[in-house]
């Protein structure tokens, strides 16, 4: 296995560790400048993730970490992208769909992301240059990567549109303008749609595993939020278009916020 990949997949596991053992207690809840909410498991899972990451020597970008200036970051040939704790109002909700992001981007594209769910152990892994994707379930922490391996299962997203389109949106964030383009759609392909609520980075993963058709984002989103979510897509085929752009969503950008963007299989919307 690449070994950025291990690195990545140990990280991730060990901050879901830790994650879960302040789910597991009385917790507070700060609020940062935008009003976004923070807590232990946020800055916990941060430093444990940096931990692992910082002797690669590929720099870092993190919501929990200061940002730097893009004077310091415009020639990096690659990075890491990383959201300790995706989906921290599900936290708090104590709902489950919170994961743990981590991403390797190589010129502005993804090419390795992993995703960690701490509640059910479910491992998302995806591979852009190999073209693999897997997801496994970890099951005890003397996991070794080649049982991993061994115990996954190919991500398999659908290439073509069931006779119900299934649009996933997000659990916390759903917008006007998403529920426009659901009703668009609809209209258009003259079938029924059905909506499915999900949080965080587990609207990329349920795509990629064939359990939606499309995924359309017309809120706000920072680049730490879609990195690996976009790495695991693009590994098993699926596109994650810009709609300012018609391009798929780059990174390490000048502005870290990421357009309005569509997540489908091979530009079929």
């Amino acid at each position: 296995m690449n070994k950025n990949l291990e690195i990545a997949i140990k990280a991730s596991i060990a901050a879901g560790q830790e994650i879960m053992n302040v789910y597991n207690s009385d917790f507070d809840v700060e609020f940062k400048e935008d009003k976004s909410p923070l807590t232990e498991a946020d800055k916990k899972a941060n430093a444990i993730i940096n931990s692992f990451l910082i002797p690669t020597e590929i720099p870092i970008i993190s919501e929990e970490n200061k940002q730097l200036d893009y004077s310091e970051r415009k020639n990096w040939k690659l990075c890491w992208i990383v959201d300790p704790l995706d989906g921290t109002k599900e936290f708090i909700k104590r709902n489950g769909e919170f994961t743990v992001n981590i991403a390797l981007v190589a010129h502005g594209k993804p090419i390795l992301g992993v995703i960690y769910v701490p509640v059910t152990k479910e491992l998302y892994v995806g591979n852009v240059q190999k073209e693999t994707a897997f997801k496994t379930v970890i099951e005890n922490t003397s996991y070794n990567f080649d049982k991993i391996v061994e115990k996954s299962k190919k991500l398999q997203p659908l290439n073509k549109v069931q006779d119900v389109i299934r649009i996933v949106g997000s659990r916390s964030h759903m917008s006007k303008e998403t529920l426009d383009f659901m009703e668009k759609v609809k209209i258009q392909r003259k079938k029924e749609s059905k909506i499915i609520s999900k949080g965080s980075s587990l609207k990329f993963c349920i795509l990629a595993e064939g359990l939606a058709d499309i995924y359309p984002r017309f809120a706000p989103t920072m680049e730490w939020d879609t990195a690996a979510g976009q790495a695991i897509c693009n590994a098993s085929g699926i596109k994650v278009i810009a709609l300012d752009t018609k391009n798929e969503l780059c990174y390490n950008k000048e502005n870290l916020l990421n357009p309005w963007f569509i997540c489908n299989y091979e530009g079929e919307f």
